[in-house]
């Protein structure tokens, strides 16, 4: 256990840092952040007795750091500073080997094979072993960085604090590093004290951290409690925003840079084509989206949307190889262009430009209803799935919130719902009036200029525009796909 209790200290007689507390159990990764000149560094070298507080007391297992002899400390503590000075040439193994000497009693004369192995590993689990006989002035910064770290871990100290660890790194050997620091506090039930300069890399590796601004704690705890978007933004005195990581239970964030852009876009019906493969949504300024398409599904921003008309007995299993295939015949950029399917064809399509006061959007509508269900009796079904697709497109003319975009999806969706009802589209194997099709798909897209749209809701502005307007269009889509089907 590390604890720290009241530390103050810094230059001479002026404390940089001032009046901080915290404690770090075993197996737990605390990361520093701060800005520049935020006392991140000078809080390690306290933590360290590497400088000497001028207040407070640090603990590791209940005793006072200064009670510790030198290389008492050093069998306890391991320190990785931000900077290293080479005062002589070593080969990696040798600076590695380093590591060990806290452990010795009379340096390589009691060499042993539990340091042998010490050294090696750390040199493996750090990427170095290859250098094992190379001087280390004929490595590049970021080798150096892993073979200091390997230093630092051969030491196989119960505390270990890092200064900007990953500093010379590129993203592979970042996450080699903190992979491994995060796995060895694990399994040797390591205390691990990190000053990062990247927000997210903390965020993802860091089991708690301690923010500061001019030698002070500003926050303190669990990432999700540290990095919010209002604190972050004040602390740096920079814009940003935070997000959810994909894949973890932690924050991220995104800094949001001050771009001139005077190319107000604003998409009409007119920018539409049809063509008796796709209809298809061009634009010189990437629309933010979020959708359920078959390729692109989910957030992000393109210029290129695809309601691509198939035939009736489609592969859908090779549909990701097919796509790409018919993108890149096209000349269609895969990276930028969402697409939707439907087997109905083109010329069904309904396409409607709505506007109120603040805020204008455009509908697309392709509507094959002929196999059509009642999502609330769907499970009394046992049939193979099969074709059956309402695809419904909104482009909105404003600067949608996150919040917009998914008040934005059941409003269209409400409104879908109630032009099959409308219609008396029926469900055939229920007998029920019908909510939808099997396989229906949705895109929300917004030009992210001009007027602030905060909500999407039934009685919004907005809302009313986008409830409206899938509603006219859909029922206008059905009534094309009826018709078509009549003539056929």
């Amino acid at each position: 256990m590390l604890k720290v209790e009241n530390i103050a200290g810094g230059y001479g007689q002026t404390p940089v840092v001032q009046a901080i507390s915290f404690e770090v159990a075993p197996g737990k990764i605390l990361g520093i952040l701060g800005p520049n000149g935020s006392g991140k560094s000078t809080l390690l070298k306290l933590i360290s007795g590497t400088m000497k507080p001028l207040s407070g007391t640090v603990y590791i297992e209940g005793q006072a750091l200064p009670t510790y002899k030198t290389k008492q400390l050093a069998q306890k503590m391991a320190v990785l500073p931000q900077l290293h000075a080479n005062a002589f040439s070593n080969t990696v193994y040798d600076a590695v080997a380093l590591g060990r000497y806290p452990h010795q009693s009379s340096f390589f004369a009691s060499w042993s094979e539990e340091d042998e192995l010490a050294v090696v590993r750390a040199m493996r689990d750090t990427g170095v072993l290859k250098y094992r006989d190379t001087q280390m002035e004929y490595l590049s910064g970021g080798e150096q960085q892993r073979v200091f770290i390997a230093q630092a871990l051969a030491q196989q100290s119960q505390i270990l604090l890092l200064d900007e660890p990953t500093n010379h790194l590129d993203i592979a050997h970042q996450k080699q590093i903190l992979d491994m620091i995060r796995r060895s506090a694990a399994e040797q039930n390591m205390t691990v004290v990190s000053v990062f300069h990247d927000i997210n890399l903390a965020s993802l590796y860091c089991d708690e951290l301690l923010l500061m601004e001019n030698g002070e704690i500003r926050a303190y705890g669990e990432p999700h409690e540290v990095v919010q978007e209002s604190r972050i933004t004040k602390v740096y005195d920079a814009p940003i925003t935070t997000y959810a990581h994909p894949e973890l239970p932690k924050p991220q964030i995104t800094m949001l840079p001050t771009i001139e852009n005077n190319m107000i876009q604003q998409i009409e019906r007119s920018h539409f084509e049809i063509t008796n493969d796709y209809i298809q949504l061009a634009v010189y300024q990437p629309l933010k989206v979020v959708s359920s398409a078959v390729h692109n599904a989910g957030i992000g921003w393109y210029d290129t949307l695809l309601n691509r008309s198939i035939a009736w007995d489609y592969n859908i299993e090779l549909v990701g190889e097919e796509t790409l295939r018919f993108l890149e015949a096209r000349q269609f950029a895969p990276t930028s262009t969402v697409v939707m399917l439907t087997a109905v064809p083109t010329n069904t399509v309904a396409l409607q430009m709505f506007e109120a006061e603040n805020c204008s959007i455009v509908v697309m509508v392709t509507a094959g209803v002929g196999n059509s269900i009642d999502v609330t009796r769907a499970y009394e079904r046992n049939d193979a799935p099969y074709i059956g697709t309402i695809n419904t497109w909104v482009i909105v003319n404003g600067k949608l919130s996150d919040e917009a975009f998914i008040q934005a999806m059941i409003t269209a969706t409400e409104a879908k719902t109630k032009a099959l009802q409308e219609q008396n589209i029926i469900d055939a194997n229920t007998g029920t009036i019908a909510t939808g099709t099997a396989t229906d798909s949705l895109l929300i897209a917004a030009t992210q200029q001009g007027t602030q749209l905060p909500y999407a809701g039934p009685i919004t502005e907005l809302g009313k525009l986008i409830g409206h307007g899938v509603f006219e269009t859909t029922v206008q889509a059905i009534n094309n796909y009826i018709e078509n089907k009549t003539k056929g």
